[in-house]
């Protein structure tokens, strides 16, 4: 049975029906004035990584942590100390261009299944894709792997995989696929670019998922017109997923990922082409505007709430890495409104690529570069 529609949806995805429901429809705001703020620091933990590109933290098993290298290595951190020898039992990879090994999540049960997913991009013909699978892991092996989705979105292009996976409180698997740099995929729920992903655990699909009923549509697709989203992120009190994405040359956007809602790339967008033009339009009926954009772009990256007691005064609050302004963002919101941008790290120049909040309530960060560290950030002073 499909669920019931929020007005929030009504309003983004059917404008007639939204416009009686005026109170749930906002435009959205201009992005907040960002704020620099030099009293956080970040302690190096780990270093020598080869573009690292995700950190997971094991339920239960406080002394191993696992990183994944977009070259194709899941490395393990052992009380601290990164090990010499890769896990075994991972997947070949296309480690070309923006493609390679991406996210690592364990499953929610984890310490009874040992069932550790991976997202990466896959070898198709002619190029490849973006997929996801799990093995069962321990101590170092990555063992019985098998693929439980693989995206309908092959290309010979390098760039926007997407690739990154999440479950819910209700263990419903999803994984954001990019438009594959065709952007006309974002559009077409024909295929898989463009889209997040709602699956459960073993890839099969939820009978609830918004397209399941409509003819030519992909059924595990829960939402389309992204980009490329490169953060997601659980929402501590809702429980809805939240997501970070890629503009062109301004536009990136954070979002609230709803069911059956069509975000608008290339139809909205506050970005342009890399060489000037207008892509699209900023706003049109029937297209969702996003909770927050930025202008110039900062390429966000990994994200995460803050939930923990470390850091008191972002509790709620969403923290994304920078790749392109290199720094750590926060993002305070009042509700879906966004009433804060406050800029930290800038003068460490580093690719933020990750950001995790650890079970001790740190946040932790990963740096992208051929050295790349894994950072601790400490509270403001």
């Amino acid at each position: 049975m499909i669920r019931p529609t929020p007005a929030s949806v009504l309003c983004r995805c059917f404008p007639l029906v939204g416009a009686l429901l005026v109170s749930a429809c906002a435009d959205a705001k201009s992005p907040v004035e960002p704020d620099d703020d030099p009293t956080v620091s970040a302690i190096p933990l780990v270093e020598g990584l080869n573009h690292p590109w995700s950190l997971a933290f094991l339920p239960g098993e406080a002394d191993e942590w696992l990183i994944t290298e977009r070259s194709g290595d899941l490395r393990r951190v052992r009380d601290g100390k990164l090990l010499d020898a890769p896990v075994t039992g991972v997947p070949e990879v296309v480690a070309k261009g923006q493609g390679g090994l991406f996210d690592v999540v364990p499953h929610p049960d984890f310490a009874d299944n040992r069932r550790l997913y991976i997202s990466y991009a896959k070898a198709c013909d002619g190029g490849a894709t973006t997929a996801v699978g799990h093995g069962l892991y321990a101590d170092g092996e990555l063992a019985q792997f098998q693929d439980v989705f693989i995206a309908d979105a092959c290309t010979d292009t390098a760039k926007h995989f997407g690739g990154r996976i999440l479950f819910d409180n209700d263990d419903y698997l999803f994984i954001t696929v990019g438009d594959r740099g065709q952007r006309e995929r974002a559009q077409d729920t024909g295929g898989h670019g463009g889209s997040v992903i709602r699956v459960n655990d073993d890839g099969s699909v939820p009978a609830d998922n918004p397209l399941v009923e409509q003819d030519g549509a992909k059924s595990a697709i829960w939402s389309w017109g992204h980009r490329n989203p490169q953060g997601l992120a659980l929402h501590p009190d809702t429980g809805e997923p939240w997501l970070n994405e890629h503009g062109p040359r301004g536009g990136d956007e954070i979002n609230v990922v709803e069911a059956g809602v069509n975000y608008g790339w290339p139809v909205i967008t506050y970005g342009n082409e890399y060489y000037g033009p207008d892509i699209g339009q900023e706003k049109k009926e029937g297209y969702a505007q996003p909770l927050h954009y930025w202008v110039p772009s900062i390429a966000p990256s990994g994200m995460a709430f803050v939930t923990g007691d470390r850091y008191p005064d972002w509790r709620g609050d969403v923290v994304s890495g920078a790749l392109k302004l290199t720094h750590l963002n926060r993002v305070a919101f009042d509700g879906t409104e966004a009433t804060r941008e406050t800029r930290y790290l800038q003068a460490r120049g580093e690719r933020i690529r990750d950001v995790r909040q650890g079970p001790d309530g740190y946040l932790y960060l990963l740096t992208d570069a051929p050295d790349g560290k894994l950072l601790r950030v400490e509270p403001p002073s």
